[in-house]
């Protein structure tokens, strides 16, 4: 691997959403910020949506991460669930013991007895649900009757939906437009700017131990915001095979000609509309074909 040739402690740009590596670009901390403000404010529901690799899950681990003693969090990655599953699903969460014939209302009762039990303790109970598109109509609509469990100064449970921006669409429908007017908080997660991207991956290399010089040419960083359009997903992927090729050459700096070998290896990457210029690209299909190829089996 690449990373004691570059004098590196890990790899720098993993896909995992990993806290240690969020970077605090003006549009994520704008989103942190919004997330801590609605849940501190005891708001019931709040909304996240950004396009696919834009860091929603790296956001919702940091939010989680930063709430402190005073908040229960429970987390849902994958809600595509119908009402009873999801329900059971946070009583797992929040450890409500049940039967496993359990009624619909004798769960119910069950979650709503562990709610006030945390609210005496002076405990917020907040449920965030990644990947929110995905949740059934009928599914909303049984979140938003949990939302209404609440003491006479606040809310029981808080809910916050990270969701791509189909989740939107999903809520301008008529027959979830009661939940749709309860979001107060929302922020749409946005791509990276250029000088961002510039800053991510400095970010990312020094978290990772690097302490030399540039790494990446601005060459290079120019190759990877025109192939990835700023997405972070997008960007690790690009910049993880930039350093293989980099290193494969026995390199001590990416250029231009590596981020555009890795462009090339990297279909998503095509789907940008400035990839016709990545086309032509700086070596020829056989070189970089054959380098990438090389790097890859290292």
């Amino acid at each position: 691997m690449y990373t004691s040739h570059f004098g590196l402690r890990e790899a720098p740009f993993g896909i995992t959403p990993d806290t240690s590596f969020f970077f605090g670009s003006p549009r994520s901390q704008e989103a942190l910020n919004t997330l801590l403000v609605a849940a501190r404010g005891g708001e019931g529901f709040i909304k996240i949506t950004g396009e696919v690799g834009t860091g929603k899950t790296l956001l919702c681990r940091k939010f989680m991460g930063t709430l402190g003693p005073d908040f229960v969090t429970a987390y849902i990655p994958n809600p595509f669930l119908e009402p009873r599953t999801l329900m059971l699903a946070l009583a797992d969460e929040l450890e409500v013991a049940y039967d496993k014939e359990v009624d619909q209302h004798q769960l119910l009762k069950a979650i709503t007895h562990r709610l006030l039990q945390r609210a005496v303790e002076g405990k917020r109970v907040l449920l965030c649900l990644d990947e929110a598109q995905a949740i059934p109509l009928e599914t909303l609509e049984a979140l938003r009757l949990l939302t209404n469990l609440e003491t006479q100064k606040r809310k029981l449970l808080q809910i916050v939906l990270f969701g791509q921006p189909e989740l939107n669409r999903k809520l301008e429908l008529e027959s979830i437009r009661q939940l749709a007017q309860r979001i107060t908080f929302h922020y749409h997660l946005g791509p990276l700017s250029r000088d961002d991207l510039d800053f991510y991956i400095a970010h990312r290399l020094r978290v990772a131990g690097f302490d030399g010089a540039r790494l990446f040419s601005r060459g290079a960083v120019n190759r990877l915001y025109a192939a990835s359009g700023g997405v972070p997903r997008l960007v690790n992927i690009l910049a993880h095979k930039s350093l293989m090729l980099c290193y494969g050459q026995g390199k001590a700096q990416v250029a231009r000609a590596h981020a555009s070998a890795a462009a090339r290896d990297t279909l998503a990457s095509r789907g940008w509309r400035l990839w016709p210029w990545l086309a032509g690209g700086m070596l020829t299909a056989g070189v970089a074909a054959a380098g990438m190829t090389w790097a890859l089996t290292r």
